[in-house]
């Protein structure tokens, strides 16, 4: 790995404390831009002129590179490369004139509410083994906190409050955040961690929500779970985990939670991140409205 790129990833552990999955993708992305500055160039990353980087961005763009993809490779050499002159390494940053391509504005995917409590409610959908039952309360816990999947997998049997009908989520940067539980969730969280003791796993895990055997939950099971159930009540393509994240959003708007709330309970750092959702709510006050107003 070259030397500059591995000391701006060591930063972004240890100073910045950005989480693995993030280190990943900036690694990924630093990787292949140092691979397409080798190919094209003969470079090193360090080399760089504004006129590579704009050559990188073209070649992203002419092999279908979405553009919320390319901004966000080029947001990660803006990082690296502002974090370069910072430290002495270049006099100027090859990023600072780059022009980025527009995004389209996207409307976050949900899931009626309504549907949603049908498929959780279906006794032919889950039965009263431990997969099922631990499956039925993954999806429970993404509809009814909104909480990220990075975050679920961090869940441990102590987070949950029985008591206060909370519990404590661990966010990006380690930032916790405490999310409130409706009391029949809280209920049923208790009585999954009773039915996990009784298992009585030998790997001993404290991972609030593990496999048939005992073992701590992987990214890609619990992508797959959210998939297989939803693919029951919604035919749109998007069927991820962040599907729940955005039905609790869009449910609490809604129901006339106020946004600044909406944003802490999501972890958001800035509320912009939180307006992306008000789309949703408008749009289903203009279908009201064109139902309702007799000169719609």
């Amino acid at each position: 790995m070259n030397m500059l790129v591995d000391h701006f990833l060591k930063f972004l552990q240890h100073e910045k404390r950005y989480s693995a999955n993030t280190i990943g993708a900036y690694q990924n992305d630093l990787g292949q831009f140092a691979g397409f500055l080798t190919s094209e160039f003969e470079l090193e990353v360090g080399l760089a002129q504004p006129v590579h980087v704009r050559a990188y961005v073209a070649w992203l763009m002419e092999n279908g590179v979405a553009e919320s993809s390319v901004n966000r490779k080029v947001s990660t050499l803006r990082s690296f490369y502002k974090y370069q002159v910072r430290q002495g390494e270049m006099k100027v940053s090859p990023v600072r004139q780059i022009r980025t391509p527009k995004v389209p504005a996207r409307v976050p995917v949900f899931v009626d509410d309504q549907k949603m409590n049908t498929l959780l409610d279906s006794e032919d959908i889950f039965d009263k083994s431990f997969s099922s039952v631990r499956d039925r309360m993954i999806l429970e816990v993404l509809f009814g906190t909104g909480i990220r999947v990075s975050e679920l997998l961090a869940l441990k049997e102590q987070d949950v409050d029985k008591y206060n009908c909370s519990i404590t989520v661990t966010g990006k940067r380690n930032k916790q955040r405490v999310v409130p539980l409706t009391k029949l969730l809280s209920d049923e969280l208790r009585d999954f961690i009773v039915l996990k003791s009784i298992h009585e796993f030998s790997t001993n895990a404290d991972a609030l929500f593990v496999t048939n055997k005992g073992l701590p939950m992987s990214r890609g099971q619990v992508y797959g779970i959210v998939r297989r159930y939803l693919t029951y009540i919604s035919t749109q393509k998007k069927k991820g985990p962040h599907v729940l994240r955005h039905s609790y959003a869009t449910s609490l708007l809604n129901r006339g939670a106020d946004l600044n709330a909406i944003k802490e309970l999501l972890g958001h750092e800035s509320l912009a991140a939180t307006q992306v959702y008000t789309h949703n709510t408008i749009e289903r006050l203009k279908s009201i409205y064109k139902l309702a107003h007799p000169k719609a």
